[in-house]
């Protein structure tokens, strides 16, 4: 028996899938693509901000770029005045040619460049230092104006990480910063956990604001704290996930192929994007006192979150054509139009779960007969699969037919990406709808 994992219904992208614009981009375009819904993202945003106005806390929202390096999503943030998080000379460049305004920046990541920390400097970026020899190449900077900076923490709750500086590392860099006045403003503190969950979050942050009233001591401004990102998605139902969970195993895949049920990311979250927002600021650090959005005004404290995969749900979906259909022992393998380094869960020891959606025509036909199958990619690769699973279509697919995979905007189009067997990257397609109805518009993304 396949198992099945449907995605929330989303009735925007029925419509989308009900006008017939796929399959025509799919043959305009000549091979796989992604399409964007822009709007979504924008929606998404919305929520963040909300949040926040509902805690009372000011603050911020960073996009964290490296979900997806489409544009529009750099136009939407800088049309609302959004910050956005970047971690390199190039992502830095793409926000701010897309007008993101440099003090709406923080740059993030390990062992940063001389050149990114220059650059991000001039143009009034917030840079999350990671060590103290980083924190040492900002002060020679010896720029016209101050660099700012914030210090990032390494998380108690997760030792191993290679990220952030110690208690010893910060009281070192607190006091070289008080010593170096004038040359560095030191804004805050900052953290990423991995994982979703809220409790560690809302704890480590009342941490962070406790440390901003020792750096105030020592003169510094110390007005804000980043807690990062980590704001689960939730892409499927409860009852779905847990029967998933609960049945999956190698019998469910092809040749056998076994997945350890921690590698998969939670395609459930009971508390996801801007409602995890609010249950962090609802809480209290250390489960006593007030909540942490009672300490942070009560401190004076900003706060800044970085969303990446959060302000992309449902923004966005993956469409390939298929090439073919061989059968083996029970199920089959659909071969498509492009490869698993276009959706690239399955490039980490695991594998995007939600169903693909079949599209094609079967007007005419009679009763369909549900049709197991894998889905393979184009490459010469055994490995190369966009889809392990047993994928329980409702009928036998069809060379020609579209594979839609759902909701793949946060990380899957873009990040393991390569033009293997010189086929072409998916383009990505923004699809606007127009005010008051009518049929959906279409343009490359820049």
């Amino acid at each position: 028996m396949a198992l099945t994992l449907p995605a929330h219904a989303d009735p925007l992208t029925d419509r989308i899938q009900a006008t017939g614009l796929l399959p025509e981009l799919a043959h305009g375009l000549g091979g796989p693509f992604h399409y964007l819904l822009p709007e979504r993202f924008d929606a998404n945003l919305a929520a963040f901000h909300a949040a926040l106005a509902e805690a009372g806390v000011e603050g911020r929202v960073h996009y964290a770029k490296k979900a997806n390096k489409a544009s529009v999503f750099m136009d939407r943030c800088a049309a609302a005045g959004a910050g956005v998080d970047v971690a390199s000379p190039g992502e830095l460049r793409d926000a701010l040619g897309h007008g993101v305004r440099g003090e709406d920046l923080v740059v993030t990541g390990p062992a940063k460049t001389g050149h990114l920390l220059g650059v991000a400097a001039r143009q009034g970026a917030l840079i999350a230092v990671d060590a103290l020899d980083e924190l040492d190449r900002v002060l020679a900077l010896g720029g016209a104006r101050p660099a700012r900076i914030l210090l990032r923490c390494h998380p108690p709750a997760q030792p191993r990480s290679r990220f952030g500086l110690d208690g010893a590392q910060l009281d070192e860099a607190l006091r070289r910063c008080a010593a170096a006045a004038g040359t560095v403003r030191m804004e805050g503190f900052s953290f990423h956990l991995s994982g979703y969950e809220v409790r560690p979050r809302t704890d480590l942050a009342g941490e962070l604001v406790e440390l901003c009233g020792k750096a105030r001591v020592l003169g510094l401004p110390a007005d804000r704290i980043s807690i990062g990102g980590g704001f689960a998605v939730d892409y499927v139902a409860a009852d779905a996930w847990q029967t998933f969970l609960a049945e999956q195993g190698p019998g469910h895949y092809h040749a056998g192929k076994a997945f350890a049920r921690e590698d998969f990311y939670p395609y459930h979250s009971p508390v996801a994007g801007a409602d995890a927002l609010r249950a962090i600021l609802a809480a209290s650090p250390g489960g006593t006192g007030p909540s942490l959005a009672e300490r942070l005004r009560q401190a004076g404290v900003r706060l800044l979150v970085e969303p990446g995969r959060a302000l992309l749900d449902r923004a966005g979906s993956s469409v390939f054509q298929v090439q073919g259909v061989k059968d083996r022992a029970g199920y089959g393998i659909v071969t498509v139009d492009g490869t698993s380094l276009s959706l690239s869960e399955q490039w980490f020891n695991s594998e995007y779960l939600p169903d693909p959606v079949l599209l094609g025509d079967r007007a005419g036909d009679g009763p369909a007969e549900p049709f197991a199958a894998c889905v393979g990619g184009a490459s010469c690769l055994d490995s190369d699969l966009l889809t392990w699973r047993k994928i329980a279509f409702p009928a036998r697919p069809r060379v020609g037919d579209l594979l839609v995979y759902p909701n793949t905007a946060g990380y899957q189009m873009d990040s393991n990406e390569s033009p293997f067997h010189e086929l072409p990257l998916p383009p990505k397609v923004v699809i606007d709808h127009p005010e008051g109805g009518g049929r959906p518009r279409w343009r490359l993304d820049r």
